[in-house]
């Protein structure tokens, strides 16, 4: 499972410290034991990459596990789809785990611990409504009240519970509940349901169980049961720690694993929650949960965000207790960093301008030898066709254009990239004025040589006309216009969705070897910023290109 092992920096964080701690009194026998837990209700984003990264990379620190389990305990919102998905995200970010876990592997004995805890009179069944439920449990400043059915006796609540797994009851009859303390200050502490009543069909067990277990007494046991040591989520859990050690306190399980909380990963421009995400989807926003534009692990891979640019991140971001939004910018830098190292260079036009060189002859075709990598011999040359006639970039001519303009202009003079140096000597235009045509000279000389005598600044790219395929590119940008799309209480959160999203430019003239693309390359087009072919729409002969970055200083 995986790819090859991604390297962990060893940056010591209040995690080390804890573990320290551990590895000195001996608590676990100098054992790492970590999981990576998603509920299969979705697909991951890049917020998960933060705790895959922590968890995975925690345990090869320090020569230990990590196991992934999925938390399958709410069979309405659960899928295989999610599951399948959610494993080759991870091989894809290049993570193996040690064991693959589902808690509902675990469901014989989680049902069996409950059990334990009624007949220590330390949970009930209950049979209140779910309003009556909220209304007794009372809020921040005022006390819970018990419920009307907290003192039924253990006999009659072992009969219930046991009835209740036998499909007595509909929906929403009784929950079993954990008697603690209704005037707790901790809300999760008020006599919290740790099992309810689902009559759905479970993507793993089937139709064996019509009672599931809700996460605060599954994920404490499923911990236990794998031998977890150090049981590490995010920051919104830090309450439910009390009620994680209440249950194994209770219980007096062998292993007491120790939960730590760490701040979430937090980008700006861009809304991870996944009511926000499922939106985006629903109401066709983005074309899925695999758009380019999408935080989802899907989506960044798609638009051809590398495993190492997204791990860098994760890792770079250090490890808090205090919630923060980091800038964007890191996450596209780091994906520079990582293409501008690994990713062989080719030449596109986007906005297409015909130049005929009419010094050149005719029926003459050069194949320059061109290298894949400036600063990467070892990946070689390619061939690359030049002609008489070559497209270039409109917006690399200027008619009029301002002083210490570098790229051509009518009697100037620019290198072609890896070819000769060319001059302005006619501009063409059509009846309504816009230019169509350039006719130029070169000078024979200079291919690959600085001429002599006069300094030629200006370097501009091209694609030979008679042999350039052609492509559709689509530009991708930020998916908002704002930092925080989620921060005015007064708009929804779409009403900041940026229309210049996606850009999509048809038949753009594309250098010939880039017919061979595959799926998973990425390329810099000099000068233009980093694309990879799309995974979903791209066909042979239908090539579609994904702008995955701008290069440095660029936004779109």
């Amino acid at each position: 499972m995986g790819t090859d092992k991604p390297t962990v920096p060893l940056v010591d964080n209040f995690i080390d410290a804890i573990i320290a701690e551990h590895n000195q009194s001996g608590r676990f026998g100098g054992r790492v034991h970590t999981r990576f837990p998603p509920e299969p209700n979705g697909y991951l984003h890049i917020g998960h990459a933060k705790s895959i990264c922590l968890n995975f990379g925690i345990a090869q620190k320090y020569g230990g596990k990590c196991n992934l389990r999925f938390d399958d305990t709410n069979p309405l919102a659960e899928d295989i789809e999610f599951i399948e998905a959610i494993k080759d995200d991870i091989r894809w970010l290049g993570f193996s785990w040690h064991e693959l876990r589902h808690a509902s592997d675990y469901f014989d004995q989680l049902y069996d611990y409950a059990v334990g805890l009624i007949r220590k009179d330390k949970a009930y069944v209950c049979s209140m409504t779910e309003d009556e439920v909220r209304e007794y449990r009372g809020d921040l400043t005022t006390p819970g009240r018990p419920s009307k059915f907290r003192n039924r006796s253990v006999q009659e609540n072992l009969d219930l519970f046991e009835r209740m797994r036998q499909g007595e009851f509909p929906d929403g009859a009784h929950t079993l509940r954990a008697k603690i303390d209704m005037s707790s200050g901790n809300m999760n502490m008020r006599d919290p349901l740790i099992y309810r009543i689902r009559h759905a069909r479970h993507p793993v067990t089937g139709d064996k169980w019509c009672i599931y277990p809700l996460y605060d007494f599954t994920h404490c046991l499923s911990d236990e049961i794998e031998g977890i040591t150090h049981s590490i989520c995010t920051l919104e859990f830090e309450d439910h720690r009390p009620l994680y050690d209440w249950v194994l306190d209770e219980l007096k399980t062998p292993v007491h694993p120790q939960q730590i909380e760490f701040a979430k990963f937090k980008l700006n421009y861009l809304a991870l929650g996944k009511r926000q995400l499922k939106e985006l989807v629903t109401d066709q926003h983005v074309s899925g949960w695999d758009d380019p534009r999408m935080p989802t692990l899907r989506g960044l891979r798609r638009r051809g965000y590398t495993p190492a640019s997204i791990r860098n991140v994760a890792f770079a971001s250090g490890v808090s207790k205090s919630e923060s939004i980091q800038d964007i910018s890191l996450l596209e830098e780091s994906l520079r960093a990582d293409l501008n190292e690994n990713a062989q260079r080719r030449m596109a036009v986007l906005n297409p301008l015909k130049v005929i060189i009419t010094s050149y002859p005719e029926d003459q075709v050069e194949q320059l030898q061109v290298s894949n990598h400036p600063g990467k011999p070892e990946l070689g040359k390619r061939a690359m066709p030049f002609g008489r006639e070559i497209l270039i970039e409109r917006e690399d001519f200027s008619e009029n254009p301002p002083k210490d303009y570098l790229r051509l202009k009518p009697g100037g003079e620019v290198r072609l990239r890896y070819s000769y140096i060319v001059k302005c000597e006619k501009v063409i235009k059509d009846n309504s004025g816009q230019i169509v045509e350039l006719h130029c000279t070169h000078d024979p000389n200079t291919l690959g040589k600085k001429p002599e005598g006069r300094k030629v600044n200006g370097i501009i790219h091209w694609v030979s006309a008679r042999h350039a395929q052609h492509a559709e590119v689509r530009l991708y940008d930020r998916l908002y216009t704002v930092a925080n799309p989620l921060g005015d209480k007064e708009k929804h959160f779409t009403e900041f969705l940026n229309p210049a999203s996606l850009k999509t430019l048809k038949s753009c003239p594309i250098e010939p070897g880039l017919a061979e693309a595959k799926v998973g390359e990425s390329f810099q087009f000099e000068r233009l910023g980093y694309f990879c072919l799309d995974s979903v729409d791209s066909k042979p002969g239908a090539l579609i290109f994904n702008r995955s970055v701008t290069l440095a200083g660029d936004r779109a």
